[in-house]
């Protein structure tokens, strides 16, 4: 018999819709299940269980009330939030002691989309400080641990995001992505990640990006979840920075979730070149799956270099890093908190702060030097694949043995492939093709010209027709 955890969004929604499930019956159900087992993964910070049954009794009453054609697309369907983004009511810690963490007094814009399309917020998922490491570990909650196993990390930053939906305790989560955060996990955990291309979801209106890295979207089972949730979430506000192209009048994302791709011209490459990190044998292996299964399923696959030395010319890691430091510096801190933060945190702000000017807009335009090439090298694809991180899931504690500059150098050794593309601003997805022998999530990355969501779609939810994996979930989470 299926059980509400097993219902993916698009199913839940439909089943509200037409009156065969109720919102408070949903609610409850999830909510008794974070009580339940929430601990033994450590993916909630928070848990809004009286916003969530407010919200739930409210929803019931215009399903009874309103026409199916006249309810909002997630009205009932319970969803947790990142806590790097504001819910209006509810305290933000940001993954860090150096905060009051106190409560909102808005949504986020993100937030305040999902709040329109009906949704019910379960609570605050874990993340590092200040969303900055590839791990989910902090000073204000426990850590956040792999539903697959839970010796191991889930990834990072949206470390809490990935256990909760691994775990069935939530069926889908929003998440943010500002050098691989949503991609990370969803490789470590088994979901499809979506990193939307630059400007798709508007960080308003508090959040302030000058470097244009992070931007939020869905981490979920399937992949027409994650176009349905990119659809509620796309927004932008005057005087954002950035914005993505449209979609054409009349389409979504979900339309081109549902629709086959066509035949498409895909780039590949798996190794880290001049960074010289190895990749483990079972990421060479998820590789070469996914390649037999393209070209299975009638795509051309062509093998590239990797476009970080192609295009980037081998400093690629190193600017990176400048603008990661930079980006960490502009957080607004007490200074007479600052030696509460993390040791990597308060390294990345000194480091920031150690740079010359000049040194850091030298690589800033490095990088966008770069981002021109590789956008032209790789223009006659209509999707890149490469491995999502170099290696399968990491034991909680991993990284954090050493100093900061040690931590960082195995952060990067663990994710070499992901934060190329939020240097370039172009969408890029997890898809979870395969599972270690260990049993083990093991991800791929597809990554699209900008604006090329709607054909990572097709071609994720393609992949996911040949080789399901919605059905793969980790035992012990009953």
């Amino acid at each position: 018999m299926t059980r509400i955890h097993d219902l993916p969004v698009h199913r839940l929604a439909a089943l509200v819709r037409s009156r065969e499930l109720s919102p408070v019956e949903i609610a409850e159900y999830y909510l008794e299940r974070i009580r339940r087992l929430g601990e033994r993964c450590g993916a909630y910070v928070t848990v809004t269980e009286e916003l969530a049954l407010e919200q739930a009794r409210n929803a019931e009453k215009r399903v009874l009330s309103d026409t199916p054609d006249e309810l909002p697309p997630l009205l009932g369907v319970p969803l947790p939030i990142k806590d790097l983004d504001t819910l209006a009511g509810v305290r933000t810690t940001f993954g860090s002691r150096a905060v009051p963490g106190l409560p909102a007094p808005a949504d986020s814009a993100v937030v305040a989309q999902l709040r329109a399309a009906g949704a019910v917020f379960l609570g605050k998922t874990n993340t590092p400080e200040f969303g900055a490491t590839c791990y989910t570990e902090n000073e204000v909650a426990p850590p956040s641990r792999n539903p697959w196993d839970t010796d191991l990390s889930p990834g990072g930053s949206s470390g809490g995001a990935a256990a909760a939906v691994a775990a069935g305790l939530a069926p889908a989560a929003q998440a943010s992505d500002g050098g691989g955060s949503i991609r990370i996990p969803a490789s470590a955990c088994g979901l499809f990640g979506l990193k939307p291309t630059r400007g798709r979801i508007s960080g308003g209106p508090a959040q302030v990006d000058l470097t244009g890295l992070s931007t939020a979207g869905p981490l979920t089972r399937t992949v027409l979840d994650a176009a349905l949730l990119l659809d509620v979430m796309a927004v932008n506000l005057p005087g954002d920075p950035y914005t993505a192209p449209p979609l054409p009048p009349g389409r979504t994302f979900a339309d081109h979730a549902r629709r086959e791709p066509g035949r498409l011209r895909i780039g590949r490459y798996a190794d880290t070149g001049s960074a010289g990190i190895p990749v483990h044998p079972d990421v060479l292996a998820a590789h070469e799956e996914a390649t037999r299964t393209l070209l299975d399923l009638g795509h051309e696959v062509e093998e590239i270099d990797n476009p970080a030395d192609t295009a980037f010319g081998g400093t690629f890691a190193e600017d990176f890093r400048y603008l990661w430091a930079a980006t960490a510096s502009v957080t607004p801190v007490d200074p007479a908190r600052e030696g509460e933060l993390t040791p990597i945190y308060r390294w990345l702000r000194e480091s920031a702060r150690a740079t010359p000017l000049p040194e850091y807009l030298a690589a800033s335009a490095r990088l966008l030097h770069g981002t021109r090439a590789m956008l032209t090298d790789t223009a006659r694809f209509d999707a890149v694949l490469a491995p999502t991180l170099a290696r399968p899931p990491v034991p909680v504690g991993h990284f954090t043995s050493g100093g900061p500059a040690d931590e960082f150098r195995l952060m990067t050794e663990f994710t070499p492939f992901t934060s190329l593309y939020n240097v370039s601003g172009q969408p890029s997805v997890n898809v979870p093709l395969h599972w270690s022998r260990g049993g083990l999530p093991i991800g791929v990355m597809l990554t699209g010209p900008r604006g090329g969501e709607g054909t990572l779609l097709s071609l994720s939810a393609q992949l996911e027709r040949a080789r399901p994996w919605a059905h793969r979930v980790p035992e012990g989470w009953h």
